[in-house]
């Protein structure tokens, strides 16, 4: 195969999967499992063989697709994440035949799963913004089944946020690439940083830049957009949301990265602004998880987090600038490492709802006791994204911060990198609770509890290799760091414009090792001083009142203290979308309606009288009048001769103008109906996608 051509084979292949292994599924579901297994696994050896490829591929255009065409590539940081991508699919396909063994509406669900797959390798294989935006919002649309698979009420409306976020999102970002495109007459990435740094008009980059960060930011869940992740993942399959949280979030960042690193690579009101933003995300995806109650939802709020520390590493980047080394390998490396941790937690959380169906931590408690491979393969997740020695996650995390302490010692950074070690503390801390909730405490019903511990076949051999696979890399990566991370980092610095190292990093050096320490032993603060005493309670008796009791001990529950006007899609995004801003502009527009028509009505009465029109009939028009008066003269005749005793009364003159006025009255319904615009607007944009796809003129 042409190595240019591969790249397309990346993108098409798993589509054209997609339609095979439908139609296979029509006829038999095991074929079907076999089918998508094989395309998974196919795209992955590509995958690998391309990215064991030495130095970058020439890129690969398609002219006179959708006017513009499609431009592909594939240098060092797309032969990782197309690696990540590719092998978190095989894990989690693999892990869906027996997740998705009762439910309902399989084939859809691996129809959209290998379209995504497609699309998903088509945002980050693009070699411009608007390549990158076609396949960004056909990854939004075929994913947003994911969480609506289960069609019930709750995941039809995280569905509905989901898609409201990413259609909101995808406008804006559209409009900040004609604002760029407006301005430099480009949208190659290559040629960004040219072109960007030659313009005069910063005022527009920057509109351009937010509009597009905007659309980005919403698919990663940076705040204020995250509100879909929390609602999201809870209800979507753990298989899916283990993609939408490892991979599909960073298709946001990808888009991040790519306007830091090449329109405002260096500056600092840029890197200042998304400092910001990360900071926020970072701590409140961190509160949000402490307080959950719920093992994804949870998980969903911590990846809310994880993405913050990643968006703070872009801001340490710009803030950087030519010296950004330490941020640009960590920020690279946490994107991994996240989406690999995702992997393996969202899984363990697959394995759990596939036995109980449930998720609240006060049903699931006690689940994990006496499932060592669970155990081992939740605890290697749970200890990397918590920063712990020796994982994986401590490696990108300690890069994140020294890059921090690098910069500058001023007080606005002081407060940053407390901010940094307090979000990770609050990660041990809530990594801790669901820890000791599935493997260590027991459930309070103790009938329940012996059947937790009795279940020894929770899970089938398929699976428990997805599982142990994945997990696996997270200590190999964080006991050997040079021999590992680091070379995976350098294969994606020229896309970063990451700057070399000076001199080699020691990871386990006592400086580098007390931020990590800091960090858990806030975790450890947090979760005996918060988590234990406050979001704890005692279970009592409903008849008594007295506390429930179990060998002599208090049972104590899982409380979920977080206020609810704290939700900021019930109660401000929802109010102010569907009820305050409806209701204002109908205002406005209904005065501005009424003021048009008292203009009219004085000019009528002024200006220009009224005055009759001298032909003007009382109904009907020439027309009518006409065939009535013939038909009139008809009855006429016939009342004269053959109608005497039956004559015919009706007035053709006065019914036909009431055919008429009855006709236009519908045509006018017809021409203001919404089903009637939508379809003029189907048939002009088919006929625009017929111009751009053939490139006729």
């Amino acid at each position: 195969m042409n190595s240019n051509y591969s790249l397309l084979f990346l993108i098409f292949f798993p589509m054209l999967g997609a339609l095979v292994t439908y139609g296979i599924g029509r006829k038999n579901k095991r074929a079907r499992d076999f089918s998508a297994d094989l395309v998974v696994v196919v795209e992955f050896l590509v995958m690998l063989s391309l990215a064991l490829q030495k130095g970058s591929m020439e890129g690969l255009s398609v002219p006179g697709v959708c006017g513009m065409g499609l431009n592909f590539t594939l240098d060092g940081f797309r032969k990782l994440y197309g690696l990540v991508i590719a092998l978190m699919w095989m894990m989690t396909t693999i892990f869906s035949r027996e997740y998705f063994i009762h439910y309902r509406n399989r084939n859809r669900y691996y129809l959209f799963n290998l379209l995504t797959l497609g699309a998903t390798m088509g945002v980050f294989l693009s070699s411009d913004l608007y390549t990158t935006f076609i396949f960004f919002e056909m990854m939004s649309f075929t994913s947003y089944v994911w969480v609506a698979q289960d069609e019930k009420k709750p995941s039809l409306r995280a569905a509905e946020t989901y898609l409201a976020v990413a259609v909101i999102g995808g406008l804006v970002m559209l409009m900040g690439i004609f604002l760029l495109y407006a301005q430099i007459g480009t949208l190659n990435m290559a040629d960004l940083a040219a072109a960007c740094g030659a313009s005069r008009n910063k005022p527009l980059l920057y509109a351009a830049g937010v509009c597009m960060a905007f659309g980005f930011g919403a698919k990663a869940g940076a705040f204020p957009l995250h509100i879909w992740l929390p609602k999201a993942h809870p209800v979507a399959p753990a298989p899916a949301s283990a993609l939408l949280s490892g991979i599909l979030t960073k298709s946001g960042i990808f888009g991040i990265l790519v306007i830091s690193c090449n329109m405002f690579y260096g500056d600092g009101n840029w890197g200042r602004f998304l400092l910001v933003i990360g900071l926020i995300t970072m701590a409140g995806g961190a509160v949000l998880a402490v307080f959950s109650v719920d093992l994804k939802r949870t998980l969903a709020c911590s990846s809310m987090s994880q993405i913050g520390f990643i968006l703070t590493g872009i801001a340490m980047m710009c803030l950087l600038g030519e010296e950004n080394a330490l941020a640009a390998r960590g920020t690279l490396l946490h994107m991994v490492n996240h989406s690999l941790i995702k992997l393996v937690l969202f899984l363990c959380a697959g394995v759990v709802y596939m036995n109980l169906h449930k998720l609240n931590l006060n049903d699931i408690r006690g689940f994990g006791r006496k499932k060592p491979l669970l155990n081992f393969v939740f605890l290697m997740g749970a200890l990397s994204i918590a920063g712990v020695p020796l994982f994986s996650g401590y490696i990108s995390k300690t890069l994140l911060h020294e890059s921090i302490l690098e910069y500058s010692a001023s007080g606005l950074f002081k407060a940053a990198e407390w901010i940094f070690l307090c979000s990770g503390g609050l990660t041990a801390a809530y990594m801790t609770k669901l820890y000791l909730a599935l493997f260590v405490e027991k459930n309070a019903d103790a009938k329940l509890q012996q059947r937790f511990d009795s279940m020894k076949h929770y899970m089938n051999t398929e699976s428990a290799f997805a599982l142990t696979v994945s997990a696996v890399l997270l200590p190999l990566m964080g006991i050997w760091p040079h021999q590992t991370m680091d070379q995976l980092a350098q294969g994606g610095l020229e896309f970063l414009r990451g700057a070399e190292l000076e001199e080699s990093i020691s990871y386990f050096s006592f400086g580098n090792l007390k931020g990590g320490l800091i960090s858990l032993s806030i975790g450890a603060v947090v979760y005996l001083g918060l988590i234990r005493p406050l979001l704890m309670s005692r279970r009592t008796d409903a008849a008594s009142g007295a506390a429930d009791t179990e060998n002599g001990e208090e049972i104590r529950e899982y409380v979920d203290r977080w206020p609810k006007w704290l939700d900021l899609e019930e109660v401000i995004y929802r109010p102010l979308l569907l009820r305050l801003l409806p209701f204002v502009f109908g205002v406005i527009c209904r005065a501005l309606d009424s003021l048009v028509d008292t203009i009219i009505v004085i000019l009528r009465k002024t200006v220009y009288r009224d005055k009759g029109i001298p032909y003007e009939l009382p109904e009907g028009n020439l027309f009518t009048k006409a065939v009535g008066s013939i038909l009139n003269g008809c009855a006429f005749l016939l009342n004269k001769t053959f109608r005497k005793r039956n004559p015919i009364t009706r007035d053709y003159v006065h019914q036909l103008a009431m055919v008429k006025a009855a006709l236009a009255e519908s045509n006018t319904l017809i021409g203001r109906s919404l089903s009637f615009g939508l379809l003029l607007f189907a048939m002009g944009l088919l006929a625009t996608l017929v111009y751009l796809l053939t490139g006729a003129l």
